[in-house]
């Protein structure tokens, strides 16, 4: 008779660590049992994750979102940095449900991977607690997913779903916009979450660098500029929530693919290209990369990371609201009479 093989043998010769999975799961558990906030409800490692509606709050609305970080994981991989793409994360999740005006108040992660190291992702997961305690909000739960025939080796992907609220009758949107209203652009802090495919290609593969040369014009390395963390709004622009009518986040599609998701019918937007000055990464990537104008506000966010849609007698309050988070605003076009977004 030959050797007796368990099941859990079996498994891991197959490409899934169960012991290594319930090691790392134990790691994780503290991490979101240090998230927990008055709304928390129920045990930590279930089914589902529970947390109480704020209670104050009227006519409460439920706003919801899923997103990811993209290719910038394989950034953080290549560098061996995975403490903030987890922050990338939330902070990501966190500016598209403040574009409806709404509040935090939960988050569940999933981690994808290929029998990545308890380490790394106790650093991934870590990074999205990190950003729920910064914003108040519960890290309610999650998944990681151990799949070997999906994924190269130490390779993963990173999701996140985030549940907030907002008072029936404060919602923002485009159903607020009006001619007249002015735009208000927010500074980004880098490429945040996007265009990192096109960055990628132009900086290690035509630029021949790695993640540990300097970048250039700059004394900070290739990693540190693109593993920037991607910025949160919130404590810049939640003050000022009552005077706005609408708000962009600028991602995938730069200023002319999502500014105009926030317009309504017969509304469109002129924006000056020279109202704020360009980060000198966009430069260095339209000049390594041959990549044009066009294509490069709508890949990139340009240095803006979000934009407000400001009644023209409010311009004043919500930019000290920025200034008092330390977040460069500028004034940088208007609503008109049209369709479209118009970059001059």
């Amino acid at each position: 008779m030959g050797e007796f093989v368990t099941s859990a043998d079996q498994y891991r010769a197959a490409g899934v660590d169960l012991e290594a999975a319930e090691a790392a799961k134990r790691r994780i558990a503290a991490l979101v049992a240090s998230t927990q906030t008055p709304l928390s409800r129920g045990a930590d490692g279930g089914f589902g994750g529970m947390v109480r509606v704020p209670p104050d709050v009227d006519r409460p609305v439920l706003v919801m979102s899923t997103d990811g970080v993209g290719t910038k994981v394989l950034v953080a991989i290549r560098a061996g940095r995975h403490e903030t793409v987890g922050e990338d994360l939330v902070n990501h999740c966190v500016n598209d449900i403040l574009v409806l005006g709404a509040r935090p108040v939960a988050f569940l992660d999933y981690v994808a991977h290929a029998n990545t190291d308890a380490d790394t992702l106790a650093a991934i997961v870590g990074g999205v607690a990190r950003g729920c305690r910064t914003h108040g909000m519960a890290l309610v739960g999650g998944e990681t997913a151990q799949l070997p025939d999906l994924y190269h080796p130490g390779h993963y992907d990173l999701a996140g779903t985030i549940v907030g609220v907002v008072a029936d009758d404060h919602a923002l949107g485009a159903h607020r916009v009006r001619p007249g209203d002015r735009l208000l652009g927010y500074a980004a802090s880098g490429l945040h979450t996007n265009g990192y495919t096109l960055a990628r290609r132009i900086l290690f593969d035509r630029a021949g660098l790695d993640v540990r040369d300097a970048f250039p014009g700059t004394n900070a390395s290739v990693a540190d500029v693109l593993l920037a963390v991607h910025r949160s709004y919130w404590f810049a622009i939640s003050p000022a929530l009552p005077f706005l009518h609408a708000l962009a986040h600028i991602t995938g599609g730069g200023i002319p693919g999502n500014l105009v998701r926030s317009l309504p019918a017969g509304c469109g937007a002129g924006v000056r290209r020279g109202a704020w000055p360009i980060p000198a990464v966009f430069r260095v990537l339209q000049d390594h990369g041959g990549v044009t104008d066009d294509e490069m506000v709508r890949v990139f966010n340009m240095g803006i990371g979000m934009i407000a849609i400001v009644p023209p007698d409010r311009v004043a309050e919500v930019r000290e609201s920025a200034r008092q988070a330390a977040v460069e605003t500028w004034d940088i076009g208007e609503v008109v009479e049209g369709e479209g977004v118009e970059l001059s």
